[in-house]
C-alpha cells in the first residue's frame, strides 16, 4: 500500500480503534491502524469481562480484543506499529506524523484511549486485575459479600461505591477532605446507605497483598492526627480520574477542560475529515460496549465523507 493512497488512519488500537479498522475494511477503504503498543487498550488490563453481549459465561479482556483484532485483519485491516507524535492538516489531507516517519491520508479518526489516573501507592501497579481495579461496573460483581475500599470523593467515586452496594458487603469510601465533591443528590444518598463507611480526611498510603498476591488489605493514613491503621478489604477501587491520551493532538482539535476531545453527536470534531471515538472522547459512559459503537459510527461517517468529497480509486 503506498503512503499516499491511504484514505483513512486510525490512531489507536482499542476496542474503538479495532471496530472502526474492521467497518472501514470490509467497506473497502484503504486504512492503516497505528498502534504504539498491543492492540487492545485498557481491555487488556482486564482479568475478565462480564458484561459484554454475545458472551453470557464472560469472556477474558485479552480474548476478547485479540478476537476483534483477528476479525479485523481478517478483512485486511492493516495494522501497524507506531507512536504519533503530531498530526497537521495539508490541504485536503491530513498528515501523521510518527516517531520513524510520516503517512497520509484523507481523512482520521482518532480513539487514542483514556487511562486511569493512579494513586502511585506501593502495591498498586502489581494488583491490577488482582484486586485493583478502575471500574465498578466491570469488576463489581466479582466481590459479592466481600468488603472493599473506594477512593474518591467525586461524582464517579460516589456512583461506583453506590453501585458497589449491589455486591459488597461493605463499602469504604476513602476521601483525602472533610466534604464530599460529589453533587448534592449523590451526597445524600451515600451517607444515607447503611453498607458504605466513609472514611473523612484519609487516604491510602499502601496496598497489600496474600501470599497468592491478590489484594487482602489497605493501609490508610488520617491527614488530621497522621494515625494510621490498616483495614482488611479483598478490593480496591481507584476513581480519582481519567487522563485522555492526548499529547499527540495539542493544538489540532479541541479538547475540553479536562483533555478529553470533543464532538458532535455524529463524534466529527472541531477539524473537518477528523472523528473521535472510544474513551478518548468528551462523554458521560465509557466502556468496551459504547467504544465499539463509537468506532462503527466513526468509520461509516469517514467513508461517507470520503464518497462526498473524494473521487474513490
Amino acid at each position: 500500500m503506498s503512503e499516499a493512497d491511504l484514505d483513512l488512519v486510525i490512531v489507536g488500537g482499542g476496542p474503538a480503534g479495532l471496530t472502526a479498522g474492521l467497518y472501514a475494511a470490509r467497506a473497502r477503504l484503504r486504512t492503516r491502524l497505528v498502534e504504539m503498543l498491543s492492540p487492545g487498550g485498557q481491555v487488556l488490563n482486564t482479568h475478565w469481562v462480564d458484561n459484554y453481549p454475545g458472551f453470557p459465561e464472560g469472556v477474558s479482556g485479552f480474548e476478547l480484543v485479540d478476537r476483534m483484532r483477528q476479525q479485523a485483519e481478517r478483512f485486511d485491516l492493516d495494522i501497524a506499529s507506531g507512536e504519533v507524535i503530531g498530526l497537521e492538516r495539508d490541504g485536503d489531507s491530513i498528515r501523521i506524523r510518527l516517531a520513524d516517519g510520516e503517512i497520509a491520508a484523507k481523512c482520521l479518526i482518532i480513539a487514542t484511549g483514556s487511562q486511569p489516573q493512579k494513586l502511585g501507592v506501593p502495591g498498586e501497579a502489581a494488583m491490577i486485575g488482582k484486586g485493583v481495579s478502575y471500574c465498578a461496573t466491570c469488576d463489581g460483581p466479582f466481590y459479592r459479600d466481600v468488603e472493599v475500599a473506594v477512593v474518591g470523593g467525586g461524582d464517579t467515586a460516589v456512583e461506583e461505591a453506590l453501585f458497589l452496594t449491589r455486591f459488597a458487603s461493605r463499602v469504604h469510601l476513602f476521601h483525602r477532605r472533610d466534604e464530599l465533591r460529589a453533587t448534592g443528590i449523590l451526597r445524600e444518598k451515600i451517607l444515607a446507605e447503611p453498607k458504605v463507611e466513609v472514611h473523612w480526611s484519609s487516604v491510602l498510603t499502601e496496598i497489600r497483598s496474600n501470599d497468592a498476591g491478590m489484594v487482602r488489605g489497605v493501609r490508610c493514613r488520617d491527614l488530621k492526627t497522621g494515625d494510621e491503621s490498616d483495614l482488611a478489604v479483598e478490593g480496591v477501587f481507584m476513581f480519582v480520574g481519567m487522563k485522555p491520551v492526548t499529547a499527540c493532538l495539542a493544538g489540532f482539535v479541541e479538547l475540553d477542560h479536562a483533555g478529553f476531545v470533543v464532538t458532535d453527536d455524529l463524534l466529527q470534531t472541531s477539524q473537518t475529515g477528523v472523528w473521535a471515538a472510544g474513551d478518548v472522547r468528551a462523554k458521560k459512559f465509557r466502556q468496551i460496549s459504547t467504544a465499539v459503537g463509537d468506532g462503527a459510527n466513526a468509520a461509516f461517517m469517514a467513508e461517507k465523507y470520503i464518497e462526498d468529497h473524494f473521487s474513490r480509486r
